[in-house]
């Protein structure tokens, strides 16, 4: 499956700025595995080293943690922490899901936050995950809800794609394609998987107030292909559209963004 996505090694260095938002997904995540001592883990789409890292300094040399991305710049960034942090246990590679470079039955257990649905072949992917992971081992992964669940990309979106050119979008659609009743369950069970249960649960991003969550937009480059398609005048006048999009959403004197994700997860 392919769409309108960032270039993930260019802003690798970028990404870091979205972690604060996302972390409970990667906390709810590590619960899931219940690990235990001698684990061996392999976190798929680990970005800059979530929730690998996490998983590393919680548990130290009571697991063994692989962590890999498709993207070279990613992986360097992940690594980069890890060695400052001098953590013990964990290691990085660069390789697709789909095309994960381990033997059968290799890993306990298996991590991935928001990779599945950005996946050049989601289902194939999944195919590997049953495939290195032993029988007995347990997955957990996370996707992101339908469009309409995932607010700060949806009323983005809802403003900037009438300013661009004919054939280009945004990743709306692409990043919320597992989300849909059902889709994730029968990729999961074309892949192999059975007894495994997926949960709904709530995500509230929140800004001081508009500007914060703009600027996070421009800072993090994640749609910096779409927005340097616009001219000055355009890039000011969709700013103003998502301004008028988000003013439903303020709340307290700040900004408050709700979001969906699914949780999937059980044994092999």
């Amino acid at each position: 499956m392919s769409g309108p996505q960032p270039d993930w090694n260019l802003i690798a260095g970028k990404f870091d700025l979205w972690l604060p938002y996302i972390e409970p997904v990667g906390d709810a995540l590590v619960e899931c595995l219940h690990l235990r001592p001698r684990d061996r883990v392999l976190d798929v789409a680990c970005g800059t080293g979530e929730p690998a890292l996490t998983v590393a300094r919680r548990y130290g040399d009571e697991v063994d943690v692989m962590a890999v991305d498709q993207a070279e710049g990613m992986v360097a960034a992940a690594r980069a922490k890890a060695e400052r942090e001098a953590l013990r246990g964990i290691a990085f590679r660069a390789m697709p899901a789909e095309r994960l470079d381990f033997p059968d039955a290799s890993f306990d257990r298996l991590i991935s936050r928001f990779g599945l649905m950005l996946f050049e072949d989601p289902e194939q992917a999944l195919a590997e995950f049953w495939r290195v992971l032993r029988p007995g081992g347990r997955f957990a992964l996370a996707v992101w809800g339908e469009p309409a669940e995932m607010t700060s990309l949806r009323i983005t979106a809802e403003a900037l794609e009438p300013h661009l050119p004919e054939g280009e979008g945004t990743p709306l659609m692409q990043v919320t394609s597992m989300g849909p009743p059902g889709v994730l369950e029968a990729a999961l069970e074309a892949a192999g998987f059975t007894g495994f249960e997926v949960t709904r649960h709530d995500l509230d991003y929140a800004f001081d107030s508009f500007e914060a969550y703009w600027r996070l937009v421009e800072d993090s480059a994640v749609l910096a292909r779409q927005l340097e398609l616009l001219g000055p005048d355009r890039r000011a006048a969709v700013r103003d559209e998502v301004a008028a999009l988000a003013a439903s959403y303020h709340l307290d004197g700040g900004l408050v963004l709700p979001h969906t994700y699914l949780i999937a997860s059980g044994p092999r």
